[in-house]
């Protein structure tokens, strides 16, 4: 018996037929790089099925994380990443993202001023804002019922001898703490300046009632509990919790320290080898849309940065905490993207004061 093997012609034709198969598969999913639970799964269906396409999703719990993985590869597995304001500038210079097409996102108009042509990325020339938001202290109002907004409840002993607290597990975030209450700007880079508020850490640190350095959610827990009396949070994760636990949450209150705060802004880039950057621009575009933008907005309980949204936010997006009252705006600032000498400078000082 003899065996006949494929015709050359049709063998070539049924390889070309599968690497168009897997081509074709392969443009059909969105891979997206996010913060956990930042994300409202129905906004995820409704792009799939618009698109007919499939949203493949992978979180990063820190940015240092997140950055690490664009690094080993990632810039050229995922599709969008949703970096803080600091982190642009230093994801630019490394060459992990690519500039945006605004040719394809008409929807760019519906952005608010002040994320238009925003200090980190001039021009909006390789982001599109996403959510933003405040960070401050949550504060137990049984144990301090007359407590001030002021970073004095962590750094000044004689404001809090006795009660137990923490601080955020972000250092710049910190240090821009540190530097507000010694009279310094938030977004402090003088050297001398770091170094003192890497003393005052220290030094606070090494307080009885300090319990250690924690992520924004678990704080939000143990200070409803009372297990902490105070931390540092930002103000959407607070809302959201206080909103599905009216009452476990009602001897707390969010505030704005007087010295100065974070304002911070989350936004929506591509990765520079990013697979699919067409689609990609269809998902920022669809979630600057109107209605997607306040759909977002009220899942995560973060503020939009989209002024066509607004009117379809509900109530308690509208107003402080979400919402800062004009003299609170007027005290936040961007925390400072840091690069050569002084992101070394940093690096060093935060690693002493979490070591020591």
């Amino acid at each position: 018996m003899t065996l006949f093997s494929p015709r050359p012609a049709l063998l070539a034709g049924a390889i070309a037929a599968a690497m168009f198969s897997n081509a074709a598969s392969a443009a059909e999913r969105l891979y997206v790089f996010n913060w956990t639970d930042y994300m409202d799964p129905a906004i995820i269906e409704a792009f799939e099925k618009q698109y007919d396409v499939e949203v493949v999703q992978n979180y990063y719990g820190s940015l240092g994380e997140m950055f690490s993985k664009l690094q080993a590869g990632g810039v050229s597995q995922y599709d969008i990443v949703v970096p803080s304001n600091y982190f642009v500038p230093r994801m630019i210079e490394a060459g992990l993202l690519q500039p945006l097409d605004k040719s394809q996102l008409p929807n760019m108009s519906n952005l608010m001023s002040r994320f238009v042509n925003p200090p980190y990325d001039p021009d909006n020339q390789y982001t599109a804002a996403y959510l933003w938001g405040s960070t401050g202290l949550i504060i137990n109002t049984k144990t301090f019922p007359e407590a001030k907004p002021s970073w004095s409840m962590v750094f000044d002993e004689s404001a809090n001898d006795s009660q137990p607290f923490s601080m955020l597990k972000d250092g710049q975030v910190m240090f821009g703490a540190a530097c507000a209450f010694l009279g310094k700007p938030y977004n402090c880079t003088d050297q001398q300046d770091m170094v003192d508020a890497a003393k005052l850490m220290l030094k606070t640190k090494h307080r009885a009632n300090f319990t250690g350095f924690t992520d924004s959610t678990p704080v939000l827990g143990q200070v409803s509990r009372g297990v902490n009396a105070l931390g540092v949070t930002y103000n959407g994760d607070y809302l959201q919790y206080r909103e599905d636990d009216p009452e476990g949450y009602a001897n707390t209150e969010f505030v704005i320290p007087k010295e100065g705060s974070e304002l911070w802004v989350d936004s929506m880039a591509i990765p520079a080898r990013a697979p699919h950057p067409e689609l990609a621009h269809k998902f920022i575009n669809f979630i600057l849309d109107a209605q997607v933008g306040a759909q977002l907005s009220n899942y995560t309980f973060y503020s939009t940065p989209n002024e066509a949204a607004v009117a379809n936010l509900e109530d308690v997006l509208k107003q402080p905490p979400s919402l800062p009252s004009d003299e609170d705006m007027a005290r936040l600032k961007f925390t400072p993207t840091l690069s050569g000498k002084d992101l070394q400078r940093y690096q060093q000082l935060w690693n002493e004061v979490q070591s020591r």
